[in-house]
């Protein structure tokens, strides 16, 4: 490695008809393609059993219970592989579907383990009697759910949701594991290629702190705007 820094590297031929910083952008459209997809089924199965944990059947609580239990207490790297090399031999026809969506799954179960705490946490923080004000009005417990208390409880958890979605960023980067070429796996192979590590472990890391802080900016954003008036936390 010379003493200098060279970030002309990025202009440089792969030799496979782009330079690094073609690769590089590319490796970066995936890592928040993965991210954004997973954020999407982990926001959506995560609040549904968020839900099943508040239910009043001990049936729904299990599943709910069961579910969380299950995927926060398997390694995340572990989960990868079981998806990629494992349940594909269980059900055959995931052996057709790219690895790309199945990280995806993988990224977006075990986050979705984390966001039914959240989910949880919000709706138990709200009065009892908001529940029992839904009944009253004669909205069913669905009802009840959809437009009285999930409304008020994404408000409250939107903070430690905003923590979430910044760490499914970072967690893509085990997309690499499986030959996913996004940002990490571009770092180990360009460092291998051109003995330039520090440029290109500097602009993956710039990268990655880009989008987790462009994810804080939004989602203080939407917080700011849907705060009810003499919540504590806004203005973050």
């Amino acid at each position: 490695m010379g003493s200098h820094w060279d970030w002309q590297i990025f202009l440089q031929d792969t030799g496979g008809g782009e330079t690094y910083l073609q690769w590089l952008m590319s490796a970066w459209g995936k890592t928040v393609s993965v991210a954004l997809l997973a954020l999407i089924v982990a926001l959506s199965v995560g609040s549904l059993m968020g839900i099943l944990r508040t239910a009043p059947s001990k049936a729904l609580v299990f599943v709910g219970n069961a579910w969380t239990e299950l995927f926060r207490n398997i390694p995340l790297l572990v989960q990868v592989f079981l998806w990629y090399y494992v349940i594909p031999e269980l059900i055959p026809p995931l052996k057709r579907v790219p690895s790309f969506v199945l990280v995806v799954f993988a990224l977006g179960f075990f986050t979705s383990a984390r966001v039914a705490e959240q989910v949880k946490a919000g709706i138990q923080a709200l009065p009892k009697g908001q529940r029992y004000a839904g009944l009253a009005m004669g909205l069913t417990l669905p009802q009840t759910y959809r437009y009285v208390l999930l409304p008020m409880a994404f408000r409250i958890v939107i903070p430690p949701l905003t923590s979430e979605s910044m760490n499914i960023i970072k967690n893509s980067s085990v997309a690499f594991a499986i030959s996913i070429s996004e940002l990490t796996m571009f770092a180990l192979q360009a460092g291998e290629e051109t003995s330039r590590n520090i440029e290109i472990y500097l602009a993956v890391t710039a990268l990655y702190f880009v989008s987790a802080f462009a994810i804080n900016r939004i989602a203080l954003f939407i917080e700011n705007r849907v705060q009810v008036p003499g919540m504590i936390g806004g203005g973050r």
